[in-house]
This record gives structure tokens, sequence and C-alpha cells, in this order.
């Protein structure tokens, strides 16, 4: 791409924002309340986020701009945004980084969402047994946790997927946590292990690692579902699973001792709204029991319900449940 194209292309992008450059906000480690709660979660005892994976397929299949991001999830009633990282590829080959986060910054603004986090991926493995690979997917990690820091999030979510050798793992796992949270501790930035496959799925393992690791911007991002600990073919990350952790509910109680962040995961629903594999009514009180009060993410992963139904179906699910705890 000539330099010209890439100058219309920023031009086309500041155009659409329609805002003056701004000073960007430091990330903090304790979340805050914003000024506007929505109308139709007042009393409960968390806000409400979206995770951009929910709309994966309006960016990967149906080919639209990842940066409708905030002005969609302001319209189906949401606070916080949780950015993926690899629905902004093609803009940041064909933009630059530098301008695809301060674009980011500056439509957060415009549309008053907050910021909460980015979910990093194909930037390396953390628990890479192979120390020159790790380092580099360390290093590669740092940029996502400045633009964390110019956007104002709380935390970077990253992944560990490394070996299914738990004695390997144990060790490549701490080494990698360590270095990218020493970086990040600079920023006031979070780093944060989600369940998201093989040995980070297995709770018993992750809480040991992460205790390990022993640092206080460290910590999980519990998913309500995503508990395959291995898959069908043992090399792939994704893919027809072959083994799950047995009990969801208490892996998630583990995981909310070190929880920074929250994904409600879903993926379809019966005829009373009910999500068919997850109770969240008992997911819900696992969280408010753990004296959680930040954002929980919506997101939606299902295939029947077109996204934005999924969407709200999840957000609508997570407020009735809230009024039913104890």
């Amino acid at each position: 791409m000539n330099s010209i194209s890439i100058s219309k292309s920023i031009f086309i992008v500041l155009f659409i924002i329609g805002v003056s450059t701004s000073s960007c906000k430091t990330g903090k480690k304790k979340q805050t309340i914003p000024s506007e709660k929505v109308h139709s979660n007042e009393g409960a005892f968390f806000k409400l986020s979206l995770a951009q994976w929910s709309l994966h397929r309006y960016v990967e299949e149906k080919k639209n701009s990842p940066f409708h991001f905030a002005s969609q999830a302001k319209e189906m009633g949401f606070e916080g945004l949780e950015y993926v990282s690899q629905l902004y590829k093609y803009e940041i080959e064909e933009l630059g980084f530098d301008v695809v986060i301060d674009s980011l910054n500056k439509i957060s603004k415009k549309e008053s969402m907050q910021n909460i986090l980015i979910m990093v991926d194909d930037e390396g493995d953390l628990a890479d047994p192979d120390e020159n690979k790790r380092n580099q997917a360390v290093e590669n990690h740092k940029k996502w946790v400045d633009a964390a820091s110019k956007l104002g999030c709380y935390s970077i979510r990253v992944n560990t997927f490394g070996t299914n050798d738990p004695e390997i793992w144990k060790t490549t796992v701490v080494d990698g946590l360590r270095k990218l949270s020493e970086y990040a501790a600079t920023k006031n930035i979070n780093v944060l292990c989600e369940n998201h496959g093989w040995l980070s799925s297995n709770p018993v393992e992750l809480m040991a690692a992460i205790k390990a690791v022993n640092m206080e911007n460290c910590g999980t991002l519990p998913d309500f579902g995503n508990w395959c600990v291995r898959r069908k073919d043992a090399n792939e990350n994704w893919g027809d699973c072959a083994e799950v952790y047995p009990d969801k509910y208490e892996g998630t109680k583990m995981m909310m001792t070190a929880a920074m962040a929250v994904s409600a995961k879903s993926y379809d629903f019966d005829e009373a709204g009910n999500e068919t594999t997850i109770d969240y009514v008992k997911m819900l009180q696992i969280v408010k029991d753990a004296k959680y009060t930040g954002f929980i993410g919506v997101e939606y992963e299902g295939e029947r319900l077109n996204e934005r139904d999924g969407i709200i179906a999840t957000r609508d699910l997570l407020v009735k449940s809230a009024s039913n705890l104890e």
C-alpha cells in the first residue's frame, strides 16, 4: 500500500470518528463505576461489557468494520468494551497499529463507552516450551500492553497453551507470565489468564501457576464456558473436544479467587431464555460470593441465533439471573 493510500485511509477513519484528539487516561487496576448506568441493570452487583468476539462473524464473514464496535455495544445497552486484537488485523496492516489504537480511543470517547480490556491473540504463546519463542511472545505482547494503557483499559487477556505436559507447563507458563506482568506493571495493566483450552482450562494447574507468578497484576478471567482440557487432535488449540474439566462451577469458584474480569459465555437458549448448558444463577452466585463487583462481559458463541439476538439474550439472562441471587 503506497503512502497516498495510507494517508487517504487515515483521513477516512478520522473523518468517520469525527472527534478531536484528546489526552488518554491511564489504565487502573481497580474498576470504577461509570457515571451513567444501564437502566436495565440497576441494582445488579456487576456492570455489563460486551466481548467483541460476539460480533466476529459481523467482521470476519460479513466484512464489516470493527470500528463499529463501540456504537453497536452502546445501542445494545452495554457500558464497557472488550476488544479482540485479531479482528483488527486488516486495519492494522492498512493504517498502522498506532492509528488503529488512536481511532479506537477517539471512537470510545465519542460514544461515552468505557474500555475494559483487550483479548490478545496471534502474538505467540507465553507458555511455549521453547524459551526463545516464549521470550518473543512476551515482546510481541508489549505493544498491546501499551495499547491497553492508551485506551484506559484495565487488562489484557493472554494465551497460555504451551504444552499439555503439566511438569513442563508449570515452569514455562510462570516464566512467560511473570516476564510480561513485570512490564505490564510499569503501565498499570493487568495480565489475565482465561480458561481457554489445554492446561489453562484445568483450574488446579492454572491457579498453581498464578500463585507461583506471585504478582498483584497477574490474575484470571474466568469464562463460564471453555472447559476443554484436551482436543481430539492433541496438537490443535481448537477443534472437537476429547476431554472436559468435570465441574465448571467448582472451576469457576477456584478461578474467582484471582479474577479481575469475568466472561459470561453462552451458546444457546431454551424457551424460557435460560442457557442450555450453563446454570447462570449458579454461576452468578459464585461470582457474587467472591465479592466481585466489576464488569461481566457477554460473549455469545452460538450458531442458532444471529449475533445480535444472541448477545441480547445473554445480556437479559444475566440481568434476570442477578435478581434471583441470595
